[in-house]
């Protein structure tokens, strides 16, 4: 990428932050399929809109709909799936945003590149820590079935391993917790970290 040059802009994140009123970060979401990543995001967001916050949500099935559609599910795509989300959060972490992202993730290695990717405190690991076996009753998507019945491959949980994080900024656990609570330890460790008053 000789030819590539990168180009400065004048304005700067920290003035971005300045107009909306608030830092911006990423809750990078992290668990099971079905523990309740993208339900919590989203309550999350509906309550950041509430109060004024200028936010996005980075679904991992929504996102594959679009920017990830030529992708596959082997570990190479998926590791270059990651890459893309994390590069995008990137970019909307400098437009000011608090970016919600809510991804199976399952390596501690792809997660600490993305975090190592961004400035320094920008990265909020959300480990939703929902049991494997209330995750494969909850079934929404009937994955988990597929994966059994071995008409799925490199299931994370089933076939393929998922790597906790050992120092997750949250830990939630929807089964345990309602999506009111949820939300609620969400909007505490942002007034903690400073990002929202």
């Amino acid at each position: 990428m000789s030819n590539v040059v990168w180009q400065h802009y004048q304005v700067s994140r920290v003035e971005r932050e300045q107009q909306k009123g608030h830092q911006a970060v990423v809750l990078w979401f992290t668990g099971l399929s079905g523990a309740g990543k993208s339900t919590v995001a989203n309550a999350l967001e509906q309550e950041l809109v509430r109060r004024g916050i200028h936010s996005y949500l980075l679904d991992g099935d929504n996102v594959r709909h679009g920017l990830c559609a030529d992708l596959g599910f082997s570990e190479a795509d998926r590791t270059e799936n990651l890459r893309r989300v994390g590069a995008v959060a990137g970019l909307m972490l400098d437009a000011g945003l608090v970016v919600l992202s809510a991804f199976i993730s399952p390596y501690r290695a792809q997660r600490d590149k993305i975090r190592q990717s961004l400035p320094e405190g920008k990265f909020l690991e959300i480990y939703v820590a929902t049991s494997l076996d209330v995750c494969e009753q909850r079934d929404v998507k009937g994955l988990y079935k597929k994966a059994r019945q071995g008409e799925i491959s490199h299931f994370t949980g089933i076939s393929d391993p998922y790597e906790a994080p050992e120092q997750p900024d949250l830990v939630l656990d929807t089964a345990a917790l309602s999506l009111e609570q949820s939300v609620a330890a969400l909007i505490a460790l942002l007034q903690q970290q400073g990002v929202i008053r």
